[in-house]
């Protein structure tokens, strides 16, 4: 039976009336309306086509019809309980280890990225034996509650810090504590870890897990300097903590170089857990926590079953392994590294022209552009982006989105068969954005003057 299609006006309205308006939509003020996608684009309901460069969840592209195809054939076939013996999970679990270091080697799925991270603090509470944790500045973890305690993001603007919780600075050259005329900060800002674990002992507290995402991406889109994970995790270790890699953002080869973003710190470091999620099932509700032989071991030690319905079933895992297909036989790894560095260089070149441009940065197609009103003292240009982001919509049809503490980042995480001629659309998109508007300004200042 067709599904009957509303007009956008009485979707809206069934919206508002219907769905906790917390739930908030891209664009409040005049939402778009999806109703069909196809790779790195959108179409709403009049047919326009609007260039996506926000999904990161739908990694391999959107409706890629080897994953649906995978869908369709398993959901056909069969999906149960995973307490039933199937080959999916176990193949899809061995496909998912030979991507990471040996000792992470041990899996356990569940649906979606807050899931994975609420197992992952279990785990290392589990196996520790302690109860606190250490987090970086204007973290975003999910949406439980154990979750939301563990996130600075959401915290401070709902019950406050846990006594259990501390907050180390965010390592963020370009604004932080330590910034790229530092020598060396990545030990300078793994220093602030170490400080803050010997004020916990000084408390009588002990730390469980250092929780990071290995690329933060509320915090504004963060590349985490050379060797501040490694020296973390010694610090950690030696606390008889253990150290959480959060890849639900930067997981499956968006980095390019690498298939996982912690992996960008060097072959000395691996984590004791990692957790992954967004871009597992190109939008399907798949997850998962890896971690060490020895970490399981003491989960499975405490005598209580740990039992997911959903998680690692054979659909779920069907999509996985069709996802990990693609994304090697298209080189979507390579695709990023290569159009990649060329949106990034032509951002760059952009900030030559604009100086409400002040840091470009990223790596692969993970990639932040910074915009300020004075670079000097760096102020952030909240306005200016958000006009930005609205005019990129109305008059270029691209969907972009801002993060970061103060809202002025332009962020770029699209699906991973993003083109060469996509990131050109974009940055010439914004130059004429920002030279109109600075045209615009330089009248009204002169208008004034007058």
């Amino acid at each position: 039976m067709e599904v009957e299609k509303l007009r956008k006006e009485e979707t809206l309205a069934m919206r508002k009336r219907l769905i906790g308006q917390s739930c908030r939509l891209f664009y409040s003020s005049d939402p778009v309306k999806i109703v069909r996608a196809r790779g790195q684009y959108l179409f709403d309901e009049n047919g326009m086509q609007y260039l996506d460069c926000i999904s990161n969840v739908h990694h391999v592209g959107h409706c890629h019809p080897s994953i649906t195809k995978a869908a369709a054939a398993q959901m056909d076939l069969l999906n149960t309980n995973t307490r039933f013996l199937h080959d999916n999970i176990v193949m899809y679990a061995d496909r998912l280890a030979a991507t990471l270091p040996d000792k992470l080697c041990v899996f356990y799925f569940v649906n979606s990225g807050s899931e994975a991270n609420d197992l992952a603090l279990r785990l290392a509470q589990q196996y520790t034996q302690h109860e606190d944790v250490i987090v970086l500045d204007h973290a975003y973890h999910g949406h439980l509650m154990s979750l939301i305690d563990i996130s600075p993001y959401k915290f401070r603007k709902l019950a406050g810090q846990k006594e259990w919780v501390h907050v180390a600075p965010l390592p963020d050259i370009y604004r932080g504590i330590y910034k790229e005329n530092n020598p060396d900060p990545g030990k300078a800002y793994a220093d602030t870890v170490k400080d803050l674990i010997e004020e916990v002992h000084r408390k009588g507290r002990k730390i469980s897990a250092f929780f990071a995402e290995s690329l933060p991406s509320v915090g504004g889109q963060i590349i985490l300097p050379q060797g501040y994970s490694a020296k973390v995790a010694e610090y950690v270790h030696a606390a008889g903590g253990v150290f959480v890699a959060d890849e639900v953002q930067t997981g499956f080869g968006r980095v390019g170089s690498h298939f996982w973003a912690f992996q960008l710190q060097g072959e000395d470091f691996c984590p004791d857990i990692v957790t992954m999620g967004k871009p597992m099932g190109n939008g399907h509700p798949l997850a998962c926590v890896a971690t060490t032989a020895e970490i399981a071991g003491a989960f499975t030690a405490n005598g209580v079953e740990y039992f997911n319905t959903f998680g690692g079933n054979p659909v779920s895992c069907a999509i996985g392994l069709a996802v990990l297909d693609v994304i090697e036989k298209e080189d979507l790894r390579g695709n990023a590294v290569r159009v990649g560095a060329h949106l990034k260089g032509l951002s760059t070149e952009l900030q030559s022209r604009h100086d409400i441009i002040g840091d470009v940065r990223g790596v692969g197609l993970f990639v932040g552009i910074e915009l300020v009103t004075n670079r000097e003292e760096r102020t952030p240009a909240t306005k200016t982006a958000a006009y930005v982001v609205k005019r990129l919509k109305e008059e270029y049809r691209i969907c972009v989105s801002t993060d970061g503490p103060w809202d002025n980042i332009l962020k770029f995480k699209p699906p991973m068969c993003f083109r060469m001629k996509d990131a050109e659309h974009v940055v010439q998109s914004i130059d004429h954005i920002l030279t109109a508007r600075l045209t615009w300004t330089m009248k009204i200042t002169q208008l004034i003057r007058h």
